[in-house]
C-alpha cells in the first residue's frame, strides 16, 4: 500500500488501510522498561501471497497469544495481523473489531474500509497481505499497556473502491508499525496502530 503513514497493507491505494492506520498515535506508555525482555521468535504469521481458497473462518487466537505477558503480546500482535489479512480477504470485520479496544479509531477505520474494499468483492487483488518480519522493543508501561514496534512487509497489489473506479497500484514495501496493546480481561487487545514508511 501507499500512504503517508499507514497501518495495514491495504488502505494506501484508494485511501487504503494504510493511510488511515498510519495516523494512529503511539501510546504515551510505550518505551517504558519492563522486567521481561521482548520475545524475538521467528514470525509465525507469514501468510502465503495467494491462498488457495476462501478461509472457512477467521484465524483463531493461538494459545501463545493468551495471557498478559510480553511474549503473549507479540503473539497477539501477529494474530491481529492475521485478522487484518482475513478481513481484507473476506470483508468480514467482526473478528478484527472483537480483538480491538472499542476506542481504537484506526482499527474501526480499517474495518470500515475493508468491509467495502476487499478481495471477496474484487476491490483488492494481488499480494496485499501484511507479513510481520520482526517485532521489537515491546515494553510495559505504568498503565499496564504494552507498546513497541514491528517491521511489516506487503507485496504488489491493486485497489479499486468500486467496479468502475480506476485501479490504484501499490508497490511492494516495508513499513515500521508502532503498536500499543491494552489488557482486556486476561488477554491483550489492540489499543493503537501507526505505520511509518521506512
Amino acid at each position: 500500500m501507499t500512504y503517508r503513514n499507514r497501518t495495514t497493507a491495504l488502505l494506501a491505494a484508494c485511501l487504503t488501510a494504510t493511510l488511515f492506520l498510519a495516523s494512529c498515535r503511539s501510546s504515551p506508555d510505550a518505551g517504558r522498561p519492563d522486567s521481561a525482555p521482548p520475545s524475538t521468535t521467528a514470525n509465525s504469521s507469514i501468510t502465503p501471497s495467494r491462498p488457495s481458497a476462501t478461509p472457512s473462518g477467521p484465524p483463531v487466537r493461538p494459545t501463545t497469544a493468551e495471557g498478559l505477558t510480553l511474549s503473549a503480546a507479540e503473539a497477539f500482535y501477529r494474530h491481529y495481523v492475521d485478522l487484518m489479512n482475513y478481513a481484507s480477504q473476506t470483508g468480514e470485520t467482526a473478528p478484527l473489531l472483537a480483538a480491538s479496544e472499542s476506542g481504537c479509531e484506526r482499527c474501526k477505520e480499517y474495518a470500515s474500509f475493508v468491509a467495502k474494499v476487499n478481495e471477496a468483492n474484487g476491490g483488492l487483488t494481488g499480494d496485499y497481505r501484511e507479513r510481520v518480519k520482526e517485532v521489537s522493543e515491546l515494553v510495559r508501561g505504568s498503565s499496564g499497556r504494552v507498546g513497541g514496534s514491528a517491521i511489516v512487509t506487503v507485496g504488489n497489489y491493486t485497489t479499486k473502491a468500486t467496479p468502475t473506479t480506476k485501479p490504484i497500484v501499490s508497490k511492494a514495501a516495508e513499513y515500521t508499525e508502532q503498536i500499543a496493546l491494552s489488557p482486556s480481561g486476561s488477554n491483550w487487545v489492540m489499543y493503537e496502530l501507526k505505520l511509518e514508511s521506512r
